[in-house]
């Protein structure tokens, strides 16, 4: 079978590759990317179409052109790193936070999760599953809280789970060395809402303050739940999600 052809624009091409580098830390707030002369060299495209690709990225607000100094990344107060952007990092480098940001755990425990939890791990009505709190840090402060849920079999096979310490590769990885159970697909859903009391004093910011909720779950192989989650973060942070329809 003949490889497939990317046909993908020259400069979506650069702007995909910066992209998944500042999303995965690999670039950090503060960074300087390539400038427009070394994208060219590098990619082998024109100045003006390395010029419109890092025009994208600012249009994104994932850099800042700083008069003296270059183009530079900026995420700390714009980017939110979805849940899978966090597994895919998992997967690539072994840990869960970019170099910038650092995890709390707050609590966990086991509890009667919510109804869409319930239904997504199988669960009989009124069950308990395990749960483990967070809230998620840069130098700034607050970035989100999040909580994940799983199987009541999974918390006791994996015990991890259940300790408020951090999990350094993050839970998907301590589960894999324990049930081998692998990620494969992540899917994330989100919607606007306003700060609960709870949300607004975990995020350090006033209750009815706009914030974006969202839903995780995370399918091994098989497409066998392993986790599902919540989060929030407050509002004016991205989220960044590319999708080929072609």
């Amino acid at each position: 079978m003949a490889p497939a052809v990317d046909r993908t624009p020259p400069y979506l091409q650069v702007v995909r590759t910066l992209k998944e580098r500042i999303v995965s830390g690999e670039l950090a707030d503060g960074d300087r990317i390539p400038s427009v002369r070394q994208l060219a060299d590098e990619w082998q495209i024109s100045q003006a179409t390395a010029l419109k690709a890092v025009a994208a990225l600012r249009a994104d607000g994932l850099v800042e052109s700083v008069t003296g100094i270059g183009t530079v990344v900026r995420t700390k107060s714009t980017l939110h790193r979805s849940a899978g952007d966090r597994f895919a990092r998992m997967l690539t480098t072994g840990k869960i936070y970019a170099p910038d940001e650092y995890a709390k755990i707050v609590d966990t425990g086991r509890a009667q999760p919510p109804q869409w939890v319930t239904d997504i791990l199988g669960l009989d009505e009124g069950a308990q599953a395990v749960y483990r709190h967070r809230v998620t840090y840069n130098e700034q402060g607050p970035v989100s809280a999040s909580t994940s849920w799983f199987s009541p079999e999974m918390g006791d096979r994996v015990p991890a789970l259940l300790a408020k310490e951090r999990i350094p590769g993050g839970t998907p990885s301590a589960i894999r060395e324990v049930t081998g159970q692998q990620g494969h697909v992540s899917s994330d859903s989100t919607t606007a809402a306003a700060a609960t009391a709870s949300q607004a004093t975990e995020l350090e910011i006033d209750e009815g303050s706009p914030v974006q909720i969202g839903r995780n779950v995370l399918y091994d192989l098989e497409g066998e739940v392993i986790e599902a989650g919540e989060y929030v973060n407050a509002g004016g942070r991205w989220t960044t999600t590319e999708t080929q329809i072609g």
